[in-house]
This record gives C-alpha cells, structure tokens and sequence, in this order.
C-alpha cells in the first residue's frame, strides 16, 4: 500500500489516538474557561504559577488556540507543533519542581507522543516528513 494513504487501520488508530489527546486537552482548556475556580482549587500550590483567574484564563488560552488549530485538517500540523510547544512548558514546570518522573514530568512527553503518534497514522505529509522504514540501516 503506497504511503500516501493510510490503511484503515492506520486512520483508525490514528483518529483515536488524536481523539484522546483533543479530548484531554479541551477538557483540560474548557475547566480552566468555564470554572477557573475549580481549576485553581485542584492546582498543586508548589508549581510556581499565580493561582488567579486571569492565569487560567491566559493557560486556558493558550492551550484551546493550538489544540482548535489541530483539530482542523489544514492546520493540523502547525497546531500539533504549537501543543508540543505547551507540553514542553508544562514539562520544564515539572522537572522545576522536582515531581515525579514517570508520573508528572513525563506525562507531557505521553500526550506528545499520542498527538504525533495520532497524526503521523493518519496525515500522510507527517509520514512524508518522518518516513520510519523497517530495517532502516542508520
């Protein structure tokens, strides 16, 4: 099968995938717009950001823009790349602090990879641009 379009199975995969990111993702943009308060009650305190409306609305923000850029197809791509962009932070955030590896510092890097794993199933120019080959030799 050429690698222009993916097989069904690729597309479905890739759809959950992405389906799972987007939903975490909204829901976590949506709480931060629609009840800042609830957000900023279940904030651990030692992350270093003001615990105010206003920073969950600009995180909120700054969260739903990539994350509507990646929901349509056109943009998908730059949106992809501007989530990976948020992750990092919320990365860098972790380690600051000093939590948890496997749960807290690497949870960024799990969606990360779901939303390019997602993408690269299922948008055949992702494919393009990372082509992995088995038996590849380095």
């Amino acid at each position: 099968m050429s690698d222009a379009v993916p097989a069904k199975y690729q597309l479905i995969l890739g759809r959950v995938l992405s389906g799972l990111v987007i939903l975490f993702l909204l829901f976590d943009a949506g709480l931060k717009l629609v009840s800042p308060e609830t957000a900023i009650k279940y904030s651990p305190p030692n992350l270093g950001w003001p615990l105010e409306v206003g920073t969950m609305y600009l995180l909120a923000i700054l969260l739903l823009i990539p994350t509507l850029l990646h929901v349509w197809p056109r943009t998908s791509i730059l949106g992809a790349i501007l989530i990976t962009a948020y992750l990092g932070g919320a990365i860098a955030t972790q380690v600051r602090v000093g939590n948890p590896l496997f749960s807290h510092i690497l949870f960024g890097v799990y969606l990360g990879v779901m939303l390019w794993g997602g993408l690269w199933l299922r948008d055949p120019r992702v494919r393009a641009m990372i082509p992995f080959r088995a038996g590849a030799a380095a």
